[in-house]
């Protein structure tokens, strides 16, 4: 008798301290990287399944992905000048963990988050290299699926603000060899106001990007992003760490020797229509 009792209390306890609900599926699953696109494809409609709302599949697939080897610069058109995959899970830089992660769980195959891949990561949805999303900053107030609220989560006089233009370099010349570059301004939350009353103003899942002031010059204003989770972690694809982690957001920001960056974004993620 008490051998059944035993895990009925346990299970009971899960339940009241939060813990049965979520992610225990996901840690059943072989890790993403160690599987091929027949078995991917397998694998997504149980997403659903276990997750139907949008935002909970969001966290649990960016859960899933978490050791993931980090590789920066790994997506790509398939075609020169940047042959590399339109879409993959063996590898992952910040971005390329963000928006993977969104194409897979509005997909039910391979093929399905690949299509979604391209209406998410290229300006006229149709995969090309001068109309891929290259600045975070600029795809964050600009595409409705990673879309800006920065803004409504401060009062507009804690907002710090830059006028910038992406791409230009100082001296004149182009960052990324694309014909292109944009006059923007930014409003970000500085370094002052990225407290734990923050955090707690945010949804369970929202993207995050930072904001380094010594990159301006280059003509860009983000150096890395992630997924801010449960208000108190980010799930990011980490140089430091060589992998994909999930870790507390504040002990990730703020260091011993001081904050690793200058100011915060913070967008929502939207599902495709």
């Amino acid at each position: 008798m008490v051998k059944i009792f035993r895990p009925f209390i346990l299970y009971i306890f899960l339940i009241v301290s939060g813990y049965s609900n979520s992610n225990s599926w996901v840690e059943t699953l072989p890790k993403p990287w160690t599987l091929n696109e027949e078995q991917i494809s397998e694998i997504l409609p149980q997403f659903y399944q276990h997750y139907p709302n949008f935002h909970d599949r969001l966290k649990a697939f960016a859960l899933w992905q978490v050791g993931k080897p980090y590789e920066i610069f790994k997506l790509g058109e398939e075609i020169e000048p940047d042959p590399d995959p339109i879409i993959r899970l063996d590898v992952s830089d910040c971005t390329v963990h963000v928006l993977t992660s969104l194409a897979f769980i509005q997909g039910k195959s391979w093929n399905e988050a690949r299509e979604n891949m391209i209406m998410i990561h290229y300006k006229d949805h149709k995969p090309s290299y001068k109309t891929r999303w290259h600045y975070t900053s600029d795809r964050i107030q600009e595409n409705p699926y990673t879309a800006n609220i920065t803004n409504q989560l401060v009062e507009a006089d804690q907002l710090e603000t830059v006028e910038i233009t992406l791409n230009h370099q100082a001296d004149g010349s182009e960052f990324l060899n694309l014909g292109w570059e944009k006059k923007t301004t930014v409003n970000y939350i500085p370094n002052e106001h990225i407290n734990y009353k923050l955090l707690k103003t945010l949804s369970e899942v929202c993207g995050v990007a930072f904001v380094k002031k010594a990159w301006f010059k280059m003509g860009l204003i983000i150096a890395h992003e992630g997924m801010l989770i449960d208000q108190k972690n980010i799930i990011h694809a980490s140089a430091e760490y060589g992998k994909t982690v999930n870790v507390n957001f504040m002990e990730y920001y703020f260091r011993q020797d001081g904050p690793l960056f200058d100011g915060i974004m913070i967008y929502s993620f939207n599902p495709i229509y």
